[in-house]
Formats: C-alpha cells, sequence, structure tokens
C-alpha cells in the first residue's frame, strides 16, 4: 500500500494539540508514519512537497518533514500528464496547490492521500483515481 502526505498532514504535529480533533490526528499520523518506518506502508514524496516544506518559517519543522523524504520509495517531479491532470482537479473546485499536490499522488499510483485540510477532503470527493481521507479514517478503512 502506497500513501502521499500532504503538507497540512505532515505538519499536524506542531499545530496546537490543545483541540481534541488535532491531537487524535496527530496521534493517528504519528501512527501512519510508524508503519511507514517500519516498511509497512509506501510513502511517496513529490517536488510539491518540498516547495511547500521550504517556505515554512520555522527551520525545525522543515527539517523534521524533509527527513521524511529519504524514507519515500518514489519522487515524483513535475511533468505534462501530471499538470494535465492538476488542471482537470482545479476545474472540480481544487485550489492549485492541492491539485498538484493530488495529481503527484495519483502520478505515484498512490491508494490514498492523506490531508487534514477540510477544503481538500470536500472537493475531492469526486476523484476516482484516489482515496482522499483524514489520518483517522484511513486508519479505520485499511484496518490498522
Amino acid at each position: 500500500m502506497r500513501v502521499y502526505l500532504d503538507n497540512c498532514c505532515l505538519n499536524r504535529p506542531f499545530d496546537d494539540q490543545r483541540s481534541i480533533r488535532i491531537r487524535l490526528e496527530t496521534e493517528a499520523k504519528l501512527f501512519i508514519q510508524g508503519k511507514i518506518r517500519q516498511r509497512e506502508i509506501e510513502l511517496a514524496w513529490s517536488y510539491m512537497i518540498d516547495y511547500e516544506n521550504h517556505a515554512n518559517p520555522f527551520r525545525e519543522r522543515r527539517t523534521a518533514i524533509s527527513a521524511w523524504r529519504k524514507i519515500a520509495v518514489t519522487d515524483i517531479e513535475e511533468n505534462t500528464l501530471l499538470l494535465r491532470l492538476a488542471n482537470e482537479l482545479v476545474r472540480m473546485g481544487l485550489k492549485a496547490k492541492d491539485a498538484l499536490h493530488i495529481a503527484c499522488s495519483i502520478h505515484a499510483k498512490c491508494d490514498y492521500f492523506l490531508t487534514t485540510d477540510d477544503l481538500v477532503l470536500r472537493k475531492s470527493r469526486g476523484i476516482k483515481d484516489i482515496r482522499v481521507v483524514d489520518p483517522q479514517t484511513f486508519i479505520r478503512e485499511v484496518g490498522l
């Protein structure tokens, strides 16, 4: 099984943990990362993760997130087919960066795209090529 974690998901442990939702999503994301470390789940990476992570103003967060790139089984670079797919996703109502992330995950042949972004979760319901869910839903669906 191959997954793609967007930057919202990757950054979740750095968010304010006073909210129960954020704490639960953090625990789920960390559990999934444990499965990735154990090689029970494959991680896909992309130039979009690098791009957004580079813009993170917190060096320790950038460093912690970029370390996952070494563990990824694939690293997707921009190409014409990916951009075409991203444009289709934008027409579905997704923002350009979110569309590029999802296009990267589809191009990487991921089974799941994991995000904690409510707008992405809502706007991606009609996508047929990948399942877009939050970390907790992923754990429930996969039965981890």
